[in-house]
């Protein structure tokens, strides 16, 4: 069972956006948790963030590497 939370405040960009745990990411982009870490690790994948002990993402973050992926020249095709 995932805790989606809000952001609250009107003032930030990511008003209303979702906060996605590492697994909802995983599994939204359908990798091995493992290889999510190790693109944090690398610095490669989606931005994110840690509040305390852990690792956060913002929904629209996620969408938007998805995206950049999707249009990369160099990526195999």
């Amino acid at each position: 069972m995932s805790i989606t939370q809000h952001a609250e405040s009107p003032n930030t960009s990511h008003a209303g956006d979702d906060l996605l745990t590492m697994q909802e990411v995983a599994d939204m982009v359908r990798v091995p948790l493992a290889t999510l870490r190790y693109w944090r690790h690398l610095g490669t994948g989606p931005h994110s963030f840690r509040i305390g002990r852990s690792v956060r993402y913002w929904r629209t973050e996620v969408l938007r590497w998805l995206e950049e992926q999707s249009n990369d020249p160099h990526a195999a095709r």
